[in-house]
């Protein structure tokens, strides 16, 4: 028989409680450590925090902004200057509704919509920036104060008479309206087929007829560089009138 030996369990002392203290997040569980003379204390089951997830972060698109149409813009100009993605074929193809099927022909206080700038790349990006934000401000200032032309005879005139004041270009309203009468009925898309300039190959264009190189010999710095755009007619035209008669006023016939 084998000796005896001490098998029972030394009597464990009186219970003993505690509290341990398990984190949840941001709480605080107190949760009772029981100490008990025949079985081990059941180890508390403690809840791990629950997970928070973060929701994606949408990216925002800048709205878009608008853009008042200056005396001497141009749709590449104004989309080079504000950094338009898709240049200005996205810039004409954003507005065409306003400013019709010529997107050379923009008049001052044409309001376009401008959709967001592409991302800049490079420090010469970033200056651009800069000098689009001076572009912005001095082009919302002088539109402030720019007259507003009508969209018509009258309207491409008078702005005609301001440009040629700014270039010392002389000319009166009546001598401009007389010869517009006369050559092209007010309409700045005629065209001449039959003369002997069609004859030769460059026929005689818009609402003063003038043939493309005279056009662009006398094109006036600041307006569109298209012969049929009114405003670009009548002041290249106006210029070289200045030029061989004195002033358009002097000019009663063909010239």
């Amino acid at each position: 028989m084998p000796a005896k030996g001490k098998h029972r369990r030394p009597k464990s002392s009186s219970f003993s409680r505690g509290l341990a203290a398990a984190g949840t997040g941001g709480a605080v569980l107190a949760i009772p450590v029981i100490g008990a003379t025949t079985a081990a204390a059941a180890p508390a089951s403690v809840h791990s925090a629950a997970t928070v997830v973060a929701k994606p972060v949408t990216a925002v698109k800048a709205a878009p902004t608008s853009y008042a149409v200056v005396a001497g813009d141009s749709l590449a100009k104004i989309a080079d200057a504000l950094n338009v993605s898709g240049g200005w074929k996205q810039l004409y193809q954003d507005n065409q509704s306003v400013i019709g099927g010529n997107p050379a022909l923009i008049q001052p206080g044409l309001k376009l919509t401008v959709g967001a700038p592409a991302r800049a790349a490079s420090a010469d990006r970033a200056d651009r920036s800069a000098r689009t934000t001076s572009l912005t401000t001095a082009a919302t200032a002088t539109t402030a104060s720019a007259p507003k032309y009508a969209n018509n005879l009258d309207g491409w005139i008078k702005q005609s008479l301001d440009i040629m004041a700014q270039h010392g270009i002389p000319g009166s309203y009546n001598g401009i309206y007389r010869n517009i009468m006369r050559e092209s009925s007010g309409n700045p898309l005629a065209i001449n087929n039959w003369d002997s300039n069609a004859v030769a190959g460059t026929p005689s264009k818009g609402l003063l007829q003038v043939i493309q190189p005279t056009f662009a010999a006398f094109h006036v710095p600041g307006t569109a560089l298209d012969l049929y755009d009114p405003v670009a007619n009548i002041t290249a035209a106006c210029n070289y009138a200045a030029n061989r008669y004195g002033s358009i006023d002097n000019v009663f016939g063909a010239y």
